[in-house]
């Protein structure tokens, strides 16, 4: 019987999904590059290469295996399908479960035999069955139950160390002096990569790329490699911290290997607990980046599909400001948030600290429209899947649904900034200061959202401390008449 198996964009791996048993023969493969995805929106332009480059090299490697592929441009998805069962007649199109909600519904239109996919640990249908009757969804009680389940840096029915967590040693603040930050492997562009970058259309931003972000499996080998030896054995303390001179400090730069199926969750964590167990990495920095693993990564695919797709309009706080022009190239004169815009031009990165505290934290005090936020976060970064901004976005940064998935809304003034960077020190505004014309906008924002939304927020008890401390602010009219300032100079691309 001839089959075809279908193959998105983020499911190259070749013993996985629907490829897991496929062998040379009977088997075609097929790789859809949608024209109307690519020009749906103003992609980074190294989001768009890393994909397609991606797509095309791990088709080479199907076809030096010994298979027919099918790599086939078309208008949408559906169309390459479509196009492609009417020319080669397959029996079935198999596909693993796309990891989007809308093309879950498309290949499931298409009549196609969908196939459960294995690229996380824990399989959405498995998450729900844990969320089943909880009246909060924890990370912290999913990420016991799935080092119970797997056993990772586990003492039998105990965690290593006798404690789950090590975060509170991993937020130290940045180092004042010179630091050696490690620097990850990089694959020079060649024939295949400069063929990608000149097809891609006009309304790509972002500069160019230099082979940071791994395009095949070999590479993304590499990069762990990397990890495990020279990134992991420093890499707890400065998770939190932020440098105007130095974007990566220790963060793994993983997600997009991990996104795109280059790499599985399985291997990396097998490699965090040989590493610790071969006494090579101290545990907390062990722990921290197996949390992000297991814990967090796995937790956010979960509530994705948990809640979808009514999840994607949340909007708990009413928010409606557009999204500012300084995330669109306007100029501002905050440090931290040009260091952080700066970056992802530069990268399509931002580390989480950045991405939360910095420019979501921004959008959230400022009132953005979350789809907003959504839509420019999914089409800047390259690991910026939709089932991984959804959840950022919607239940973290923004707090749009009202407290589903984050126990308090994530809200920060110059102090936290400060206290976790280097951007202050020569920023034009005060980090300190409420009010003036040379007041931090964060300091003003922060004090305006508590006092706009204190009916909602007296009741959460992680926050009420701080909204009773609005009755105690002597200049609280003179903020919200700066926040009106601040807020317009935000709109017309001026702060």
């Amino acid at each position: 019987m001839a089959e075809t198996v279908w193959v998105l964009g983020d499911q190259l791996a070749r013993r996985g999904g629907a490829l897991r048993d496929a062998e040379p023969g009977d088997t075609t493969v097929l790789l859809v590059e949608s024209d109307r995805l690519v020009r749906s929106r103003p992609w980074h332009r190294q989001r768009l290469h890393l994909v397609l480059t991606a797509m095309r090299r791990f088709a080479h490697a199907l076809r030096e295996e010994g298979f027919d592929v099918d790599v086939r441009p078309a208008p949408l998805l559906a169309d390459g399908v479509r196009d492609h069962i009417a020319e080669r007649r397959p029996d079935l199109v198999r596909v693993a479960e796309p990891t989007s909600w809308d093309a879950r519904r498309t290949a499931e239109r298409l009549g196609c035999v969908v196939v459960r996919d294995d690229r996380f640990l824990c399989h959405h249908e498995e998450f729900a069955d844990w969320a089943g009757g909880r009246s909060t969804l924890r990370l912290g009680d999913f990420y016991r139950a799935q080092r119970r389940r797997f056993g990772f840096l586990m003492d039998g029915e105990e965690p290593v160390g006798g404690q789950w967590s090590f975060d509170a040693e991993n937020r130290q603040r940045p180092p004042r002096e010179g630091h050696d930050w490690p620097r990850p492997p990089i694959a020079p562009l060649d024939d295949l990569d400069q063929e990608v970058l000149a097809r891609l259309p006009a309304t790509a931003r972002g500069e160019q790329p230099v082979g940071l972000w791994p395009t095949d499996r070999a590479h993304a080998l590499r990069l762990l490699d990397h990890v495990v030896e020279d990134v992991l054995p420093g890499f707890g303390p400065y998770q939190d911290a932020m440098l105007t001179g130095e974007w990566r400090l220790r963060h793994t730069l993983l997600s997009s290997s991990l996104n795109l199926g280059l790499l599985h969750p399985r291997e990396v964590c097998e490699r965090i607990e040989e590493a610790y167990r071969g006494g090579r990495v101290p545990l907390a920095s062990a722990e921290g980046l197996l949390r992000q693993v297991l814990g967090w990564r796995e937790y956010v695919w979960g509530v994705y599909w948990l809640w979808m797709p009514e999840y994607r309009d949340a909007n708990a706080l009413s928010a409606a400001r557009p999204l500012p022009p300084l995330f669109t190239g306007a100029p501002t004169r905050m440090r931290c948030v040009r260091s952080a815009l700066e970056g992802v031009h530069a990268r399509a990165y931002a580390h989480h600290i950045q991405r939360l505290m910095v420019l979501g934290n921004l959008c959230l005090l400022a009132g953005v429209r979350p789809t907003e936020l959504v839509d420019w976060m999914h089409a800047s970064f390259v690991d910026g899947a939709e089932w991984v901004m959804l959840p950022n976005v919607i239940g973290m940064a923004l707090y749009a649904d009202g407290g589903r998935m984050a126990t308090k809304p994530y809200a920060g003034g110059g102090n936290y900034i400060d206290r976790m960077s280097d951007h202050c020190r020569s920023c034009a505004y005060a980090h300190r200061e409420r009010v003036g014309e040379d007041a931090c906008p964060f300091t003003t924002l922060y004090w305006s959202f508590l006092d706009r939304h204190r009916e909602l927020l007296a009741g959460n008890h992680r926050v009420a401390r701080q909204v009773r401390a609005l009755e105690r602010l002597p200049d609280l009219d003179e903020v919200r008449t700066r926040a009106q300032v601040v807020l317009a100079r935000l709109d017309e691309g001026a702060l």
